[in-house]
């Protein structure tokens, strides 16, 4: 009898155990996430608040697995765009004009010349590049670049062909023109990428000056904007519709400042950015089309001089939050997410080239909200400007100062 009551407890009690493990409020606790602080320890520049938890300086997280970051070529001259060809080898821009090839070994082809010229003062020069899906059969690039205009300067998208000898880029031309011109070096923006419809999606910045910032509210003007538009430089089909009648058609969203990261994301296909803040206010948005994300209205950040942005406010109804911001910051730029197999646990999370930050971010994400940040070659103390993901699932960055880096397990 002392057995069966005994037994009927104990089954009693693995039945509430079970019950519990499978409650809706139980929440599993990742290994790999640190207690304590995060990455970040500075002081932050201002003392404003997130919009919730988790928007900023999340825990830290490690990556259990041995990796290692590798340079495998220092010949580069101010590299700042990257995109994986289907052979394997690595398409690269450089600031002042020329794109070279590189093996997953740091084997540098000659520059490949690229029509037209661009102006590569200040920020500007030949920056975001991406290849066709079909470029296997069709070899067709495609690039962002500051272009000399009557007025100054413009954030412009170009395509072409690479020639079979890989010595030139044929039948350049340019298929968009993000304007008003301003005669200014700063803030292009500068990323490129297709969408899963087979479209382009390219960021443009707001120019930085006063006189420009505006702009990026202006739903008359391409500056401050993600902009969607067809291989031919036309407004893509499905794009939102703003409330002006005059708007632009090929907007996508408002509100940007200097936006350097583009990517979509593994499972939805929706598109994530990294943006420049000002003095704090770096952020990360999941974007919608249509929406309005707030420069200069709103941000986390303030004037470089210390002064307040606008009326120093960071939440407004119609004016969307960012998923994550950094202050101090990081000055994020080309981004990734990860889907390879190399490394499971680096599954779906984003990896950032952090120029300011001289390092690269990996932030895991669930359910569009950022649980966990880690940082990576911190001791290389390099600018990293752009990363991507080889066909062999490994990472490949790009720094300012002309290294290539192979990220992989060790």
């Amino acid at each position: 009898m002392r057995f069966t009551i005994n037994s009927i407890f104990i089954g009693f009690c693995l039945l509430i155990l079970s019950s519990c493990t499978k409650n809706e409020d139980f929440e599993a606790v990742d290994p790999n996430i640190i207690d304590g602080p995060g990455v970040e320890t500075a002081a932050p520049n201002t003392s404003y608040s997130p919009a919730f938890a988790g928007q900023t300086r999340v825990k830290a997280v490690r990556t259990t697995v041995a990796f290692q970051g590798t340079s495998i070529s220092t010949g580069l001259n101010a590299p700042w765009g990257i995109a994986a060809l289907p052979d394997g080898r690595l398409l690269i821009t450089q600031k002042a004009g020329t794109m070279r090839i590189a093996t997953t070994t740091g084997t540098l082809s000659g520059p490949i010349t690229v029509i037209p010229a661009v102006n590569p003062a200040g920020q500007g020069g030949l920056l975001g590049v991406c290849i066709d899906p079909q470029f296997a059969s069709n070899r067709m690039v495609y690039w962002v670049f500051s272009e000399n205009v009557t007025g100054g300067t413009q954030t412009s998208v170009a395509k072409g062909r690479l020639a079979q000898n890989e010595q030139s880029i044929e039948n350049a031309t340019v298929i968009y023109r993000a304007g008003p011109a301003y005669n200014g070096t700063l803030h292009y923006g500068g990323r490129v990428l297709f969408d899963r419809t087979g479209n382009l999606i390219v960021s443009t910045g707001e120019r930085s000056d006063l006189a420009t910032r505006p702009l990026a509210q202006s739903v008359t003007a391409g500056l401050g904007k993600i902009i969607r538009i067809n291989t031919s430089g036309q407004p893509a089909s499905g794009n939102p519709t703003f409330s002006n009648s005059a708007a632009l058609p090929e907007l996508y969203s408002i509100g940007h400042r200097n936006p350097q990261g583009l990517a979509l994301h593994p499972t939805t296909g929706e598109i994530w950015q990294s943006e420049h803040g000002p003095r704090g206010g770096d952020e990360i948005n999941r974007l919608q089309a249509g929406r309005n994300y707030g420069w200069p209205t709103i941000t986390y950040g303030i004037e470089y001089s210390g002064a307040a942005i606008g009326g120093a406010i960071q939440q407004q109804n119609g004016l969307e939050q960012p998923i994550y911001y950094w202050d101090p910051v990081i000055s994020p730029s080309g981004m990734v997410f990860y889907t390879g197999n190399r490394i499971a646990e680096w599954q779906n999370s984003l990896f950032i080239a952090a120029l300011s930050g001289t390092h690269i971010v990996r932030l895991v994400i669930e359910n569009n909200r950022v649980i966990g940040e880690e940082r990576l070659l911190a001791s290389e103390n390099q600018r990293f400007r752009d990363i991507t993901q080889g066909s062999d699932n490994s990472l490949y960055a790009i720094t300012d100062g002309g290294r290539l880096y192979r990220i992989d397990k060790s």
